[in-house]
C-alpha cells in the first residue's frame, strides 16, 4: 500500500496545486490545526514537523506563523517534496521517522495521517520524536454533505472513501496519548465544481476508483461526479494529543 500511496502522490503534483490555488483548503486546515495545537500545548511551538507536507501549502503556513516557529517538511513523495519551498525538507516515511527521540515541539498531520495503512504506527513514531510537552495534531476528512446534512454521494453508485476513516485516526491518537487529547470538527462550504476538482487529483480520485491507473481513475471520477450540482459541506475532523512531562 505504501508504494501505491507514493505513486499516487507522485502523479498528483499539478492537480493538487491547482485545487489548492482555487480553494486554499489545505492552508486553511493548517492554520486552524496550528491554532488548536498551540492551545493544547499552552505555549508557542519552536520546531514543528510537517508530516505529509506535500508541495508546501501547509509548510508555508507554519513558516509564516508570527510566533517564528521553524517547520521541517517531510513527505514520502519525492515529486511532491520537490515543489515544497521549505528550507528544511526530508523525504521519509511517517511510519519510520528519520529523527531522534525528543526532537520536535509539534508534529502536524494536515490531511495525511488517514493515508497510512495503520495510523497507530505513525502516531507512535510521532510521539517518540516529540519532546515532553510536545503536541501532535491531525486532520482527516469526514465526508461531503448537502446543506441538509445528507451524504453528497447518496444518489451515486460510488462513495468517496478514505483509506482510513477519521474515527480510526482519532482513536489512534486518543489511545497513544490517553489523556491530554482534544477533538473537534470543521465544515467548509464548497461547490460541486470544487468537489469535482478535489477528485481530479489522482491521489483523491483513488477514493472512488482505487484499482485504476491515475489518468483512468480521474476520468471515471469526473464522469461519476458530473451529475452533482449545488452547494455542499466538506467536513474534516481534528484531533490533538499532548506528550506528558513538560514543566514550565
Amino acid at each position: 500500500m505504501k508504494e501505491a500511496v507514493r505513486a499516487n502522490f507522485d502523479a498528483s503534483v499539478d492537480a493538487y496545486e491547482t485545487y489548492e490555488r482555487a480553494t486554499g483548503r489545505f492552508a486553511t486546515l493548517t492554520g486552524r490545526l496550528l491554532g488548536v495545537m498551540t492551545d493544547a500545548a499552552g505555549r508557542t511551538l519552536d520546531l514543528v514537523l510537517d508530516a505529509g507536507a506535500g508541495t508546501g501549502a501547509s509548510t508555508a503556513v507554519l513558516a509564516g506563523d508570527p510566533s517564528g516557529l521553524t517547520p521541517v517538511a517531510l513527505d514520502l513523495s519525492r515529486e511532491m517534496l520537490a515543489e515544497n519551498g521549505a528550507a528544511n525538507r526530508v523525504q521519509g516515511d511517517v511510519d519510520a521517522l528519520p529523527f531522534a527521540d525528543d526532537s520536535f515541539d509539534g508534529v502536524a498531520f494536515t490531511a495525511s495521517l488517514f493515508l497510512v495503512p495503520d495510523p497507530a504506527v505513525a502516531v507512535a513514531e510521532a510521539k517518540r520524536v516529540l519532546r515532553p510537552g510536545g503536541v501532535l495534531g491531525a486532520v482527516a476528512p469526514a465526508g461531503w454533505q448537502t446543506p441538509d446534512g445528507d451524504d453528497a454521494f447518496r444518489d451515486l453508485d460510488r462513495e468517496s472513501r478514505s483509506p482510513v476513516a477519521a474515527a480510526t485516526v482519532r482513536e489512534a491518537v486518543e489511545e497513544a496519548f490517553e489523556t491530554g487529547t482534544g477533538t473537534g470538527a470543521w465544515g467548509f462550504e464548497t461547490s460541486a465544481e470544487q468537489l469535482r476538482r478535489f477528485h481530479a487529483i489522482p491521489a483523491m480520485a483513488a477514493r472512488l476508483y482505487p484499482s485504476d491507473p491515475p489518468i483512468r481513475r480521474v476520468q471515471k471520477a469526473q464522469a461519476a461526479l458530473e451529475p452533482l450540482a449545488g452547494r455542499f459541506v466538506h467536513r474534516w475532523e481534528w484531533t490533538v494529543g499532548v506528550k506528558p512531562g513538560y514543566r514550565r
